[in-house]
């Protein structure tokens, strides 16, 4: 007989809760304690672990379904066993199916052994044996599940941070020369490729919650800008020069048009590259752009490049965001882990005061935007507090202007869907 996975109760008062991902599809395999599925209610997130080990199959309850507690969501079916075209009889939810057992992690609320002490880290087991296979502390670990236990979705989350934001190898010495970019390249296909351009103090993992689908369409290339990434680390003489080693850049990559997107600093860049590469250049987006007017906070840009712990890195990443709760500590973490070479920093710093000294943006390419002909979008926050959102009145009339009232300086974080559906 299957197993019917049903809708755990993870809270005294809950009567119903929202699934809120699938971490197993249908017709996949599946071990039981491992996380199955996700549901969220007024109180918590919590991870429900996989009540037995087979194939998952009959999946009715989708992401964004609210199901009531003890309503059976899916069936998972032993090894061998044979699968019918319809869907077994639900049990009542009132009813408690024999078969249908809730994972270890949906009992949340109850004192039992479920809850898995680690120097005082709360964690599930799925999160503790993926920790421990991935050489990583749980102590180091925000949970995010209730009375902040450690799930494994929070292990995975550093995981894939690390994994996406690998710090750059360690250089022994500067280059004072305008040595080709690192560029990281995803998507395939004939479609005419999108060229990412990061901001000051980010690489490539800027793109991250784009990348896929942005991929799934076409190629996308992603530049990391000197002292960033595993781009190597130089001295900037100024804004030209920084310019001028991007425009290198492009030129070695030999395709004939690209969907040119640019953040910040990196929307600059952009829009300098498309006033000197104008046939080139298919359509231009420049989020959160610097180059529109002198005013830019330097104190955030000077606090992140400066920071050595995620302590203090932390706190400033926040003020780069409409909403500070979007900054865990993980992230920060995870972000410092980054940057954790001196040399990548010093070199971050030097270039922060080159290319804006005295915490003033000392290059203007209002005149580059009236003159681009290719369609542009320029993308604000009005919650920005690195470049004033207002700096966006420069454009001309051609230029696509998306202001976004409860976004900061990171909509490409903040909100990628909503930046998605304008590229």
């Amino acid at each position: 007989m299957p197993t019917e996975v049903i809708l755990p109760k993870v809270d005294m008062d809950m009567e119903s809760g929202t699934i809120s991902v699938w971490h197993v599809a249908n017709g996949e395999t599946v071990a039981q304690g491992d996380p199955l599925f996700d549901i969220e209610t007024d109180k918590a997130a919590m991870e429900v672990e996989s009540p037995a080990s087979g194939t998952l199959h009959h999946v009715i309850a989708q992401v964004g379904d609210t199901v009531p507690i003890g309503r059976t969501v899916a069936w998972i079916f032993e090894d061998g066993e044979a699968v019918p075209d319809r869907q077994p009889k639900v049990a009542k939810a009132e009813e408690a199916p024999k078969k249908s057992i809730t994972g270890p992690a949906a009992k949340t609320t109850s004192e039992s052994a479920t809850e898995v002490y680690t120097q005082k880290t709360r964690a599930t087991p799925a999160a503790r044996k993926l920790a421990h296979a991935s050489g990583l502390s749980l102590a180091d670990i925000t949970g995010s599940g209730p009375r902040n236990r450690v799930q494994s979705t929070d292990v995975r989350a550093l995981m894939r941070a690390e994994s996406s934001m690998q710090p750059a190898p360690v250089h022994v010495s500067w280059d004072s020369k305008s040595t080709p970019l690192n560029m990281v390249k995803s998507g395939s296909g004939s479609a005419v490729p999108r060229l990412l351009i990061h901001g000051l103090g980010a690489d490539a993992s800027a793109w991250a919650l784009l990348e896929k689908d942005l991929a799934a369409k076409g190629p996308v290339l992603r530049l990391e800008l000197p002292c960033h990434g595993k781009s190597p680390l130089q001295i900037v003489d100024n804004f030209p020069h920084l310019a001028a080693n991007v425009r290198a850049t492009f030129d070695t990559l030999g395709i004939e048009q690209a969907h040119l997107v640019g953040h910040s600093l990196g929307a600059a860049l952009a829009l300098a590259l498309v006033d000197t590469r104008p046939r080139s250049i298919k359509t231009l987006t420049l989020i959160s752009p610097a180059g529109l007017g002198p005013q830019i906070n330097g104190d955030i840009l000077a606090g992140i490049t400066r920071a050595t712990t995620a302590a203090s890195l932390g706190p400033w990443l926040r003020q780069m965001v409409g909403d500070p709760d979007l900054i865990t500590e993980n992230y920060a973490k995870a972000a410092m882990m980054a940057r954790k070479d001196p040399a990548q920093r010093s070199a971050q710093t030097q270039m922060q005061q080159a290319v804006f000294p005295d915490n003033t943006q000392s290059f203007d390419l209002t005149a580059a935007l009236h003159r681009v002909t290719a369609p542009t979008r320029i993308i604000f926050g009005k919650k920005d507090q690195v470049i004033p959102w207002s700096h966006a009145f420069q454009a001309p009339g051609h230029v696509s202007l998306n202001l976004f009232d409860n976004l900061g300086h990171m909509p490409q974080y903040e909100d990628p869907q909503a930046v998605l559906a304008l590229l």
